[in-house]
């Protein structure tokens, strides 16, 4: 089968368009055939080594960084490299492992991309396509247990911009606790992790104040923005101080006081990134003395996935398919991501 196999960590000569065997299911296991993968941060990141405490940097000077990028800079501690990556797959079942039920072939699923191989109780993570072969080939190998069967009318391109950044958003959401007559600002919002918090934030019935490039106000409006704000403004001063609920974060980097100077007191920051850069400035008072709550986020917790698939069965959110590419111009698509001209997902497509 066709795959792109990531062979460390580096620049873009790394992902190399190769011919590997079609992987055999497990016990346990479901054999998928490919139709979409979404091209997310991650990818990227774990290729730099970004996860590395080496690297200090937001992803775009880590990719100017070159040969400053570390081996350890997966999510995990070390990649297993040579790697297939790809983290969201929309698939088809063709092969079952042993005791795993045959009448599951045929079904479309979307894989739930984080996986607790030790139960929800316990903290440990397995991502698909940073611990072991994702979804950039044509097939790929995934537990039975993380398939899920999902009936809509979507595109497989669209079902593919759900998993990593729907699910990354719905755990934010559920683990802020985010209910009806909050005020949440959502950095990044025209991403594909803040354009899904912009929507499953509105669908609980709070306010979104989104922070994006003037360009993109338009698109993140129309998918549920209550307010816009420019991605250079400060804030405080668009917002007024203490007048936000929650904040929700992918960003990091310089602007991460002031995101904290609006919260009223008890209220929430949560975040799941940092692109913009992962060393901050907190100042402790604006911690303790307005009794705010900072969560990080990386591990989904047990209704998250369940809870997108009945969403996009009921229809109660929408896809934001920005482009899709052929796999093999996954260096073109990579770019084109790097460049955040885009709003929402790309999308890979492998071969049939």
């Amino acid at each position: 089968m066709m795959a792109v196999v990531t062979t460390g960590t580096g620049g873009y000569d790394t992902l190399r368009i190769d011919r590997v065997p079609v992987p055999r299911p497990a016990a346990g296991e479901v054999l998928l055939r490919v139709l979409a993968a979404g091209v997310n941060n991650t990818e990227i990141n774990t290729r730099l080594g970004w996860y590395s405490a080496s690297v200090t940097t937001g992803t775009q000077g880590a990719a100017d960084a070159g040969a400053d990028l570390r081996e350890d800079g997966g999510w995990n501690a070390a990649t297993p490299f040579p790697l297939i990556q790809g983290t969201d797959c929309c698939g088809e079942i063709v092969a079952v492992g042993q005791g795993v039920d045959a009448a599951r072939i045929g079904s479309r699923v979307l894989v739930r991309a984080c996986m607790r191989p030790h139960g929800f109780d316990a903290p440990d993570t397995l991502w698909l396509g940073s611990d072991f072969d994702g979804a950039f080939a044509q097939f790929c190998t995934v537990p039975a247990t993380e398939a899920f069967a999902v009936t809509c009318d979507w595109s497989d391109a669209e079902l593919a911009t759900i998993p990593c950044a729907y699910g990354t958003a719905e755990n934010m959401i559920q683990r802020a606790g985010i209910a009806a007559g909050n005020r949440v600002l959502i950095a990044g919002a025209s991403g594909g992790v803040g354009s899904a918090a912009v929507q499953l934030v509105k669908r609980r019935g709070a306010q979104v104040i989104a922070v994006a490039s003037p360009a993109k106000h338009d698109v993140v409006r129309s998918i549920g923005a209550d307010h816009l704000i420019d991605r250079d403004a400060d804030p405080v001063a668009a917002l007024g101080q203490e007048s936000i609920d929650v904040v929700i974060d992918t960003v990091g980097g310089a602007g991460f006081g002031a995101r904290l100077d609006v919260l009223r007191r008890r209220g929430t920051y949560v975040s799941s990134g940092a692109i913009a850069g992962p060393l901050v400035t907190l100042d402790l008072r604006t911690m303790y003395l307005k009794d705010l709550t900072l969560i990080g986020c990386t591990g989904w917790d047990a209704p998250v996935f369940p809870s997108l698939v009945s969403y996009i069965e009921t229809d109660e959110i929408r896809p934001l398919l920005d482009r899709t590419y052929p796999l093999d111009r996954i260096v073109e698509a990579q770019r084109d991501f790097q460049a955040k001209r885009h709003v929402g997902k790309i999308v890979l497509i492998p071969p049939a």
